[in-house]
Order: C-alpha cells, then sequence, then structure tokens
C-alpha cells in the first residue's frame, strides 16, 4: 500500500472532470473554480508521476492511466458514498437491535414479523443474525435470543422456552417403508443419539444419511421431503401448523432452552419491554401439539 495518499478532494476533482470530459463542468459541479479544479489534477498528476488527461486547448481527453484510474476511483468514491450513507441506521431514534440464530430468524421469527409490525409499527427492528453467540458487552445489540446462551455481564438473563425435541417428515414419507426413508442428522440436541439414550422409539433412523450442521436448513430439508429428522418442538411449529411436518412418535425429548439476554442500557426502553413483551406472548401460543414427554 502506499506510504501517502493522494488529497480526496483531488480525486474527487479527477472522478467528475473524467466523467463530464471537462474541468469547466466538473467546477461547476463541485462547487469550485475551474483553476481550482486544474490545480487538484496538476497536483494528482505530479503525485502519481504521469499524465491523465490530454489537453488540447479547453478540450481534455483521459490517457491511458486516466482511463485506469477513473474505473478504480469511481468504484472507491461510489462504496464511500454507501459506506458513508448506511451510518444513518446508527442514529435512527427508534432502532431494536435483535440478535438470534439463522434458524429461529428464518422458521420462527420471520413468519411472526408481520404480526409484531403490526401491533408495534413505530419500532425499527433490525435483526442480525449469527452462528455465534455475540458479545452483549462489546456488539450494539439491545437483546439475543439463542438456545446457545449463559448469562453475561450487564446483561438481564430472562428463560423464554424449554425445548423438546421428536422425530418427524414431511407427510408424503409416511406411505414408503421406514427402512427406504433417509435419515437426517443434525448436531447437538438433534443427533439421534440422544433420542436412541434417552428411550424413544424405532422409527427407522440409520446412522447414514444426510447430515446438516445448521439447524435451520436440516428443518428445510424435513419439510421438504428429503428424509426423517428429529426436530425443535419450537422451530417446527410453523411447519407443522402448515402440514409440513408429521411427528413419527408421540413422544419426545428434553431439549436446550431458549433465553434472552437484554443488555443493562436497554433494559428500561420502551421499545425493548415492547418486543420483549410481544415474544413472550406469541411463545405461549406454542403448545405441545400432541406430542407426549418421554
Amino acid at each position: 500500500m502506499l506510504k501517502h495518499w493522494p488529497p480526496l478532494n483531488t480525486l474527487r476533482g479527477f472522478e467528475a472532470a473524467a466523467r463530464l470530459g471537462s474541468f469547466h463542468k466538473a467546477a461547476e459541479e463541485l462547487h469550485l473554480t475551474q483553476s481550482a479544479i486544474s490545480q487538484q489534477i496538476r497536483s494528482l498528476e505530479s503525485f502519481l508521476e504521469q499524465p491523465l488527461f490530454f489537453r488540447s486547448g479547453r478540450s481534455v481527453s483521459l490517457t491511458d492511466a486516466g482511463h485506469d484510474l477513473y474505473s478504480t476511483t469511481q468504484s472507491m468514491l461510489l462504496q464511500l458514498s454507501v459506506g458513508i450513507r448506511r451510518l444513518e441506521q446508527y442514529r435512527k431514534p427508534n432502532q431494536l437491535v435483535v440478535n438470534t440464530t439463522p434458524a429461529f430468524a428464518r422458521h420462527w421469527l420471520l413468519p411472526r414479523l408481520k404480526d409484531f409490525h403490526r401491533q408495534c409499527p413505530d419500532v425499527d427492528l433490525w435483526l442480525f443474525t449469527s452462528f455465534d453467540a455475540p458479545d452483549m458487552a462489546t456488539q450494539t445489540i439491545d437483546l439475543t435470543i439463542r438456545d446457545d446462551l449463559g448469562p453475561q455481564v450487564e446483561c438481564s438473563y430472562q428463560e423464554l422456552f424449554n425445548d423438546r425435541f421428536y422425530p418427524a417428515c414431511h407427510p408424503d414419507l409416511l406411505g414408503v417403508p421406514a427402512e427406504q426413508r433417509t435419515t437426517l442428522h443434525g448436531e447437538r440436541e438433534m443427533d439421534w443419539s440422544h433420542w436412541v439414550v434417552q428411550g424413544g422409539d424405532d422409527v427407522g433412523q440409520r446412522s447414514n444419511g444426510l447430515n446438516f450442521s445448521d439447524p435451520g436448513l436440516l428443518l428445510d430439508a424435513a419439510c421438504a421431503g428429503n428424509g426423517v429428522a428429529l426436530v425443535s418442538q419450537l422451530l417446527a411449529a410453523n411447519a407443522r401448523s402448515n402440514g409440513l411436518l408429521t411427528p413419527l412418535s408421540e413422544r419426545s425429548i428434553p431439549g436446550p432452552s431458549w433465553v434472552c439476554l437484554i443488555h443493562r442500557d436497554s433494559e428500561k426502553s420502551s421499545l425493548t419491554r415492547r418486543f420483549s413483551g410481544w415474544l413472550q406472548a406469541s411463545l405461549m401460543d406454542i403448545d405441545e401439539a400432541g406430542v407426549r414427554a418421554g
């Protein structure tokens, strides 16, 4: 990288002159004098030690080096402009930053966001998903909802839902012999070893099959009829109500607890309280759906 960069104003002047093909028009656009633009271009050419424009009277055209730099400069200035505009989102007065897992966001929260927005249309929700739990002390997050959380400093800790897991598949697979169904394998509690160790029924699951590290993709695969999976009661609630999943057993086994961490600085915010209240009320609607505890 260059140890010294040309002043940004010289690059702005160069980009405008190159785009408009005129020092005079560039000066008008940037509200400068033509002599100021000419000086900026000379300064930039001196810095780069090569000409960027051919000059013929009042007419100018780009050299090969000028064409190359124009492409780079235009891309850089556009990216910088977009980056500066993006900063506006950090000072929105009604913004609420919520973190969760991609699976929870896609399978539980997204289908219900319309209801939240209907109840709280003034809340500017920013949904930030991540596979790993955030550090609430160092990241700009108001609250996080996850099944892989422990207490953190400067945060209130609240258990929301004790999840359970059960085997399920798409209804179209019910007529397929159990030994011919593909077994879908997940990680953590969605691994079939948990089902077997805790006394779950034999539903034809096998050790081979398709494997998923993302519980959301595992659920997507089950809903698409790719095989049988051990699914989360919470995450699968929407798919089950839409007829995309059917339980293969009346039993279920304990899963993780879904927890909400609220940053201390956001705890008394009316936005946080409204979202938290809506969240708890919505979770209460998730019932056992006929799955008996194992």
